[in-house]
């Protein structure tokens, strides 16, 4: 039963579109299993970008079932939209992309929701939410009220909407904001029941049949390790398991048919929005690196906090996820450094710490100690083998992997398809 977790190993936006898109080739299903609409896949393909949301970045291939998973909280508008977007660029979708009919739903309450408790937090406690809507989202599933998409088959739906937005404006209004239209918003729920219905269906059993026919499943999580409910740097996270625990929940696959889990994770590290960043780069390098990594979030257009790599981080990202291989992306927007930093360890609170504290005061205190490793100072983006690449560079690479316990299975040395490389180590 030959199931792929591919996971993001720092705090999101390692490259994990362009890794799946790779991958997808070999695939017959292609399963997203936690998020929503806040994370943003980018693949390059030729001279064409890619920006996906909500649809797996298998999409692109021919071959792949493209699944979202019980475990992704889904906006009907935004989903439709995006699907039409891939229409007009030629990408078939009709057959090939379907939604759990376990998925929690998205609406414009949601968003109106979050917007309001990021607001009210003021400028010192935001948490730096996209403000889609996912984490009222995730609420109300928690909550035991939430709409799921298999309720948009039933003829009752509109009705059960706009209950839903008559209690959610009882609240907007406690937060000092108006209310929303319940009656639109009903009447715009039966019209986009209608165009969701034919992707609507039961994935649990459909990716249960696949794994008892032998195919191959590749499940892709949003976001990144350091962003997980659990397992990251909280309160600054999203509202869901991104780790490869989510994998399961997310998707109805038992953890005993999973055979490997990949880590994404850059040549650096980067992260958006608040939180803490212990390897932050706030001079002309981190500016080099974003400038030269071209790092703006794939959603929101907001720039990506640039820093070192971070070897406590990844150690633990392989810890949580039990990660077999490491694909390394990004690796030649270091070309140019003439000497390269990896934080092994963080000092704070008077101690020194080589695991990951849970303590985000700590994290924010934490001075990183690092080690030096001489650049390589030659363009890489040309390689496509292992023993293309300069010795220098296959020395860093090779030092990542000693100080996390993982080896190398994939590298990437740029934004196109052809830029990514199985290693053979």
């Amino acid at each position: 039963m030959p199931v792929t977790v591919l996971v993001g190993a720092q705090w999101g936006d390692e490259g994990k579109g362009k890794i799946i898109d790779f991958l997808a080739e070999e695939s017959d299903f292609v399963v997203r299993y936690q998020g929503g609409n806040n994370a943003g896949h980018t693949v390059k393909i030729g001279g064409e970008k890619y920006v996906l949301h909500l649809v797996p970045s298998g999409i692109l291939h021919e071959r792949p079932v493209c699944v979202i998973g019980n475990g992704v909280v889904v906006d009907p508008a935004a989903f439709l939209e995006e699907v039409s977007a891939l229409e007009l660029r030629g990408v078939r979708i009709d057959g090939r992309l379907l939604v759990s009919d376990r998925a929690h739903l998205i609406f414009p309450y949601h968003r109106a929701l979050d917007e309001a408790a990021e607001a009210a937090r003021g400028s010192d406690g935001k948490l730096g939410t996209t403000r889609r809507g996912i984490g009222p989202a995730y609420s109300d599933k928690a909550a035991r009220h939430g709409l799921r998409a298999g309720d948009m088959l039933d003829p009752d739906f509109p009705q059960r909407l706009r209950q839903k937005v008559e209690e959610a404006n009882r609240l907007l209004k406690a937060l000092g904001r108006d209310g929303l239209d319940a009656g639109l918003l009903a009447e715009q729920g039966r019209e986009l029941a209608a165009r969701m219905a034919p992707f609507i269906t039961d994935t649990i059993s459909l990716l249960h049949e696949a794994l008892a026919g032998g195919r191959r499943v590749l499940l892709e999580g949003a976001q990144g390790t350091l962003l997980d409910i659990d397992f990251g740097t909280y309160p600054y996270v999203t509202s869901s398991n991104a780790t490869a625990g989510g994998a399961c929940t997310g998707t109805g696959i038992p953890p005993a048919s999973i055979d490997r889990v990949i880590g994404v994770v850059k040549a650096y590290t980067t992260r958006v929005g608040e939180g803490p960043f212990p390897t932050e780069l706030k001079d002309s390098t981190g500016r080099m690196l974003g400038e030269t990594g071209q790092e703006f979030g794939a959603t929101t257009g907001r720039p990506r906090r640039c820093g070192w790599f971070d070897a406590v981080v990844a150690r633990y990202a392989a810890m949580v996820n039990g990660i077999d291989r490491w694909a390394v992306t990004k690796l030649d927007v270091l070309d140019s450094i003439e000497t390269i930093r990896i934080a092994t360890a963080y000092r704070c609170g008077g101690r020194t710490h080589t695991a990951m504290p849970a303590s985000v005061r700590l994290l924010e205190i934490a001075e990183p100690i690092y080690e030096e490793m001489p650049g390589w100072r030659q363009p890489t983006s040309g390689a496509r083998r292992w023993q293309d690449l300069p010795q220098r560079a296959r020395a860093y690479i090779s030092r990542i992997c000693e100080l996390t316990g993982v080896k190398v299975g994939m590298v990437s040395v740029g934004p196109a398809r052809e830029a990514s490389f199985k290693t053979d180590m």
